[in-house]
């Protein structure tokens, strides 16, 4: 009786397994397809179902007034801002929050505190310092005071985050006024890094500065979110409010500046000559003209000023402010016509060290950026957009940026510098529609700027080659086959795109590769270039100046095309599978007749004979087809007998080939599915299978197709659009498996 107890608790433990096994593998056959609404945010008045705005939508609006001193002496820069801030929101704030970005280089900063590190044997300088750090260098906001109405706010300093503490709520919609006194010390960025900071030329003893995050900003408060305070820890970038800038600006008399938004005051601090030239270059849409030569540039920089300049600039609805000041400056432009009536001016500020390469192409690549974004997204709407060359960065800020590409001391370059600088002079400019205009958060999703941005980039490299070079632009992201290595890589190093900034591993593929990789193939393979255009532009035109959320760009694009894509976010944004479609198995058929007597056998899948080449007792294609027998009645077709044609069906299905293919989804990103036919005559045939043939079984499924000719060889994926991992597995007759697809399979186990 015991052992009859104990084998019957044997059996009920082990359906026990069994049902708890069930259930785990029905949960992940079913995830693939399941719709995403668990994983989005509920829509509601702010934010609807369609991914549009809500009829409630709000925002918060600061704008500043700003008088900036740069000291180029001791390298500092001194800041009197008064901000205005407008309580659009239904809440009433009894706090401010200001972002300190310029704390994560003070003494206190976590930033160095949670960066890992290692020893080893031997250690380069620049690693030596990175572990020492720089104990010259006092980094950090230093804040004067914090005043309304002339009276001093009580404020708190966390980090790189400041609480201003209000005697009374600011009551919804209603604004106040404040002012901050602050000074910090600029970075010297090949020492203490960072994005923006200067670059010293220690051969003229002359400074170079692209200033940036150097004022206290507001804090985003926002609808889904409340306050973003996250804080700054260097990766995650900036959360910001859009507002208008009125700034000062006072530097050495001998200095150039650019800036976020339209000079005020040329007559003031250029030149008659200057001036004219500016004025000529309004209206050049053809070729850049240069408002301050070279030669110019290099007899400015060989003496100091002792005096002072004040230039003006003023930009309306823009979420941050930047400047670059420097003696060294060469600086063109012209004008770029978007539409009747709209014609910003694309410019270039650089130093002679950056020539000949930036006169020769930095002005014509932000030209083709604002032409080519215009077209997808919405119309550039600024006055004027702005590349400047310092070494080694790529940053972006509305209407300027700071870019790489130096070619050596003696003015040569390789093909390899031209096209990194062209690319990054497209990508940072771009930033102006991603995120400066659709204003999304890049301190919790980078990808929802940097992703897009290099999708955008990528159509706008393509369209650059048309117009400025000879040969197709040689674009390191966006084709399917170019993210491969990242996706099918070590397991554990590859997380979901749907990852916060400050977590991601691998940054460049996560949160620019794979998203831009995403599009481009969600564009060419998934939707049609049509659909897709159309949909992505009614996204960029709704979040046009507000703050878009993951959740109203994969509304957008469903809502605005009628196309199911929940299967493809949740594969490709919240999940880490790869694809890899082996063509598993075909078999050859050919219906029965009495002229044929078809001997019974099945074709295997794994058959040689590649491109003709035949083995020793094998044809083509493996050998003759498996017969079929037609037989015309059917249980399920009883009703329908009297009215079924029988001997049309036979007909149209005599002398007929019939392939069945045996797919089988190895990688677990299910993917469209395109299958190229090479018929024996020579020809070939391309045809796609919508992803949904996986919605049934996401590990296996047979589909029948039907060809006139006979069949040689069959290709899944031929032209690499769906960034198959494994393209041997792609083939019949199936080419040899060895140890590249051993190791393969071994690294992804």
């Amino acid at each position: 009786m015991r052992k009859s107890i104990l084998l019957i608790a044997m059996v009920l433990v082990s359906a026990s397994l069994s049902a708890q096994d069930r259930k785990q593998k029905d949960s992940e056959w079913e995830q693939k397809f399941e719709q995403l609404g668990a994983e989005l945010p509920t829509p509601n008045v702010y934010r609807t179902a369609s991914g549009a705005p809500g009829h409630q939508y709000w925002q918060q609006k600061a704008d500043y007034q700003m008088k900036i001193k740069l000291d180029d002496s001791n390298q500092s820069i001194t800041g009197s801002e008064t901000i205005t801030y407008y309580n659009n929101s239904p809440d009433n704030l009894e706090y401010l929050w200001v972002q300190l970005d310029q704390n994560v280089r003070a003494n206190d900063s976590d930033s160095p505190l949670i960066r890992s590190s290692n020893m080893r044997d031997t250690l380069q300088s620049y690693e030596v310092f990175r572990l020492t750090g720089d104990a010259d260098y006092d980094g950090g906001f230093k804040i004067k005071s914090v005043k309304s109405i002339g009276i001093g706010m009580d404020y708190t300093i966390n980090k790189t985050m400041m609480r201003i503490d209000l005697d009374q709520p600011l009551m919804s919609g209603e604004n106040m006024t404040f002012s901050i006194d602050w000074m910090y010390f600029i970075n010297n960025r090949k020492t203490d890094g960072g994005r923006s900071g200067l670059e010293y030329f220690p051969d003229e003893d002359n400074y170079l500065y692209t200033i940036a995050q150097f004022f206290p900003r507001m804090a985003v408060y926002i609808d889904n979110e409340g306050w973003q305070n996250k804080q700054f820890l260097g990766r995650g970038e900036f959360a910001l409010t859009f507002g208008d800038y009125d700034v000062e600006l006072t530097v050495p008399s001998d200095f150039i500046v650019g800036a976020t938004g339209l000079l005020q005051n040329p007559k003031e601090v250029l030149t008659s000559e200057q001036i004219k030239r500016y004025e000529q270059a309004q209206k050049s849409y053809e070729k850049p003209v240069l408002i301050v030569t070279q030669e110019e540039a290099e007899e400015n920089e060989k003496t100091k000023a002792t005096g002072t300049k004040t230039w003006k600039y003023k930009a309306e609805n823009v979420r941050d402010y930047a400047f670059c000041a420097s003696r060294k400056f060469i600086w063109d432009a012209m004008a770029v016509k978007l539409s009747e009536g709209n014609e910003p001016m694309a410019m270039s500020y650089y130093p002679k060290e950056g020539n000949p390469l930036w006169e020769d192409f930095s002005t014509y690549a932000v030209k083709q950026t604002l032409e080519t974004y215009s077209k997808f997204t919405i119309e550039y709407t600024y006055p004027v957009a702005i590349s400047v060359h310092t070494a080694s960065i790529g940053m972006e800020y509305p209407m300027i940026c700071f870019n790489y590409g130096r070619p050596d001391a003696d003015g040569t370059y390789s093909d390899r510098k031209k096209h990194g600088m062209i690319s990054v002079i497209i990508h940072e400019v771009g930033h102006n529609f991603f995120p400066m205009i659709i204003n999304s958060d890049e301190r919790q999703w980078t990808w929802m700027d940097e992703g897009l941005n290099t999708f955008v980039q990528y159509l706008t490299e393509q369209e650059f080659d048309d117009n400025y070079l000879d040969y197709e632009y040689p674009s390191r992201r966006g084709p399917a086959a170019k993210i491969v290595p990242y996706m099918s890589g070590e397991n554990g190093l590859v997380r979901p795109i749907m990852t916060n900034s400050e977590q991601i591993r691998q940054f460049g593929s996560n949160a620019y590769a794979k998203p831009a990789t995403a599009l481009n193939l969600l564009r060419t393979t998934v939707m049609g270039p049509e659909l897709f255009d159309k949909a992505f532009k009614t996204y960029a035109e709704r979040w046009a100046f507000k703050h878009p959320t993951p959740a109203d760009l994969f509304r957008t694009m469903e809502d605005a095309s009628a196309v199911d894509l929940d299967w493809f976010w949740r594969g490709w944004f919240y999940g880490t599978d790869y694809v890899d479609v082996d063509l598993a198995d075909v078999r050859w058929f050919q219906m029965q007749t009495e002229e044929n007597g078809l001997e019974t056998r099945k074709i295997k899948g794994a058959g040689k004979g590649i491109d003709g080449k035949k083995e020793k007792g094998q044809k083509d294609f493996g050998s003759d087809p498996q017969p079929f027998v037609f037989e015309e009645f059917s249980s399920s077709w009883s009703e329908y007998r009297q009215a079924t044609d029988f001997d049309k069906i036979r007909q149209s299905a005599e002398g007929q080939n019939f392939y069945e293919l045996t797919l089988k989804n190895q990688g677990g990103l299910v993917t469209p599915v395109i299958v190229e036919w090479t018929y024996v005559d020579g020809s070939t045939e391309l045809e796609k299978i919508p992803a949904e043939i996986w919605r049934f079984n996401e590990k296996e499924v047979k589909k029948v197709f039907i060809k006139e000719k006979e069949v040689a060889k069959i290709v899944i994926d031929p032209d690499q659009m769906t960034a198959d991992a494994y393209t041997d597995n792609n083939v019949f007759p199936r080419v040899e498996e060895g140890d590249r697809f051993e190791k393969f399979k071994e690294k992804n186990k």
